[in-house]
């Protein structure tokens, strides 16, 4: 049997016209006339969608095998949702793992010695380019809160903290109980990666898609 090459392709399909309907702080509506296939040959198809800068997060896992999460207020879905510490690629030029870092500092309040790439997604293709990549971070050392330059407003301001055996964490996401998309997505990877013993972690380096696994000897 010949194996398949599950990979994602990038391609573009060619456009006709493009619209810009709303432009915010961190998102853009747009409208595109797309040339598809069609039946009787190409026709001309109008899809909306939402241009974002693109996130990162990160999987901060101890000596203990728990998992940091962090419970959170989302506005449009109306839920405190248990996440990951996580941001925007909002600097321009600086490394995913490097947001992602500050992003831990900020938002819990710890450094990794060990950063690896976890896992890459488009959260909502279907109607978003946003790319995430979630980082595993090991190697942890809490750092006192007057160490920390930031100040944690608005949604961040009172975010609860919890320790959770991985396993737990995996019965709560099959379990329904635990929703946000990189959360979901982050914990089975993990839960897939320790099963592999950490055997395809890729670089921390490494550009979004598909590349070859960092191997055994890096985890």
């Amino acid at each position: 049997m010949i194996a398949m090459d599950l990979r994602d392709i990038p391609e573009r399909w060619p456009t006709v016209g493009s619209t810009q309907h709303f432009k915010g702080r961190i998102i853009t509506v747009v409208e595109d006339d797309v040339v598809m296939p069609g039946a009787d040959g190409p026709e001309t198809v109008r899809r909306e969608y939402v241009t974002h800068p693109g996130a990162v997060g990160t999987l901060a896992l101890d000596d203990q095998g728990r998992v940091l999460l962090l419970r959170q207020y989302r506005h449009p879905c109306a839920h405190l949702l248990w996440e990951l510490p996580a941001g925007l690629r909002d600097v321009d030029g600086e490394p995913m793992w490097r947001t992602a870092e500050r992003e831990l500092l900020e938002e819990a309040g710890y450094r990794a010695e060990t950063w690896h790439t976890l896992v890459d997604t488009f959260q909502t293709p279907g109607m978003s380019d946003e790319k995430v990549r979630v980082f595993l971070a090991r190697g942890l050392s809490e750092v006192p809160a007057a160490e920390i330059d930031f100040v944690r407003v608005h949604e961040e301001a009172d975010l609860a903290q919890e320790w959770v055996p991985l396993d737990e964490a995996v019965a709560a996401v099959l379990g329904g109980r635990v929703h946000n998309a990189l959360a979901v997505s982050a914990i089975l990877a993990l839960f897939a990666a320790r099963a592999r013993d950490f055997a395809d972690l890729r670089d921390r380096e490494v550009p979004f898609g598909p590349q070859a696994p960092a191997g055994a000897g890096d985890a």
